[in-house]
């Protein structure tokens, strides 16, 4: 499990990985790469190399030389995604190219966005204030996760036409975009999302792919997947420095992304010209041109992209080995979860396994005795999320689902199987500790 190969740079998964490469304090057990993620110690140093250029010579980088390296990580992820370059662009993260597509979408009245349960909050807020501030209606496709593929799809299908069919009764609106994952952040599962691609091709509505938990996760082709708009974050599987997301928009929909999110010197008003300070972009593609500079920013974490695939090629083998081995280790990490707290998983079968393990904490919730009333939660979740990084020197990403509490445990190649089991008695003994009443204190 350990992950021992051959082979000069590569080092074993593991503690040894993170004790060669990786940047975590001593003490500290990550568990948690799929919020913020981590990087490595080389990726660190090209980091600050592009951080030191820029600071020697701030108009020289920011103006002129930046745009090519951009450019160029650009041309990496684009292969990496199995697309054109000019259909890819670079943002700070899917909430960012998230609220780009929504807010440069048109709304009329009647006008729907139907999008999945397992949302990201950030992105079902997103959509709540669309919905405040415009003429578009919201639909919540509830899942019930997990279940089936063909479930998920055949619920969303028949959410699709139902809507349809009210905005030709009422006489107007149109379903006009579809929501949803490739792999939905708690319950950390895989999503069917190439059938739900298909299935808003075939209803004639747009496909906006949350891809947060995707590049360096699982293949993603997108010119065989087609979507019609897809973000995946870089930040978080991929190992590059925060934050730098993938996104996707084919040249069929480019016109509908008018402006990037803030507005900035590459937009280009109707009938209107207004100085441009920055140099002539290189770039003839106008979607590309503004995404090239959209406000001042720490441009080196875009800069890092070959670094990080360098990385994952020559220290890990590459991405078949980096991906055998962390949804093994996801998959013990969850028999020795469950096993040490007596309780259950969500039983995703190990056909959608990703990388991630769950378990459900064994914390009673009700109103009888030696159970947490339920108006606790919030405090209870708070308390153990903050004694998971004071007392404990680690994080696991919590949820209150169904009436319980479950626990996300992100597998990487730095994470072995003595962290997973740190995790089942931090778990257990934080359970006994809220089962005491300690978050009263």
């Amino acid at each position: 499990m350990d992950g021992i190969r051959d082979g000069s740079s590569l080092v074993a998964f593991g503690k040894s990985m993170r004790d060669s490469h990786f940047l975590f304090a001593d003490g500290h057990i990550n568990l948690n790469q799929g919020s913020f993620g981590g990087y490595p110690r080389r990726v660190q140093e090209r980091l600050r190399h592009f951080q030191s250029a820029a600071e020697a010579e701030p108009d020289r980088f920011i103006r002129y030389t930046y745009p090519e390296l951009l450019r160029q990580s650009r041309a990496l992820l684009a292969d990496a995604l199995h697309c054109p370059v000019d259909e890819l662009v670079l943002c700070p993260n899917v909430t960012t190219a998230t609220n780009t597509v929504l807010h440069n979408l048109r709304w009329e009245a009647g006008d729907k966005i139907i999008y999945t349960s397992g949302a990201y909050g950030a992105l079902e807020k997103t959509i709540d204030y669309v919905v405040e501030s415009t003429a578009a209606e919201s639909v919540k496709v509830e899942l019930g996760l997990p279940r089936s593929d063909d479930e998920i799809v055949d619920l969303f299908r028949a959410a699709v036409k139902r809507e349809k069919r009210k905005c030709e009764a009422d006489g107007q609106g149109r379903v006009r975009v579809g929501v949803f994952d490739t792999i939905v952040s708690m319950p950390g599962l895989r999503m069917p999302f190439e059938r739900l691609i298909e299935t808003c091709r075939e209803e004639g509505v747009l496909s906006l792919v949350d891809a947060a938990h995707g590049i360096g996760h699982i293949p993603l082709n997108l010119t065989e997947l087609d979507p019609d708009f897809l973000v995946t974050n870089c930040h978080k599987w991929l190992y590059v420095p925060r934050s730098v997301a993938a996104f996707f928009v084919p040249r069929r929909n480019q016109h509908l992304i008018r402006t990037t999110l803030p507005t900035s010197h590459g937009f280009q008003p109707q009938g209107k010209d207004i100085y441009d300070p920055m140099p002539a972009s290189a770039e003839e593609n106008p979607m590309v041109k503004q995404f090239e500079y959209f406000g001042t920013i720490d441009g080196a974490p875009y800069c890092c992209i070959e670094e990080a695939l360098k990385f994952r090629d020559e220290n890990c083998g590459g991405e078949a080995a980096i991906h055998d081995y962390c949804t093994a280790l996801a998959s013990k990490a969850e028999q020795i979860l469950v096993e040490a707290l007596g309780t259950e998983s969500f039983g995703i079968p190990e056909t959608h396994r990703v990388y991630f393990a769950h378990v459900r904490l064994p914390i009673p919730v009700g109103a009888g005795a030696g159970e947490v009333p339920l108006e606790d939660v919030p405090t209870v979740t708070q308390f153990m999320n903050r004694e998971f990084v004071e007392r404990y020197r680690t994080f696991l990403y919590l949820l209150f689902y169904n009436g319980a509490w479950w626990a996300r445990l992100s597998t990487a190649v730095y994470v072995d199987v003595r962290d997973c089991e740190y995790a089942a008695q931090v778990l257990r003994d934080l359970s006994e500790r809220v089962r005491r009443g300690e978050y009263k204190s």
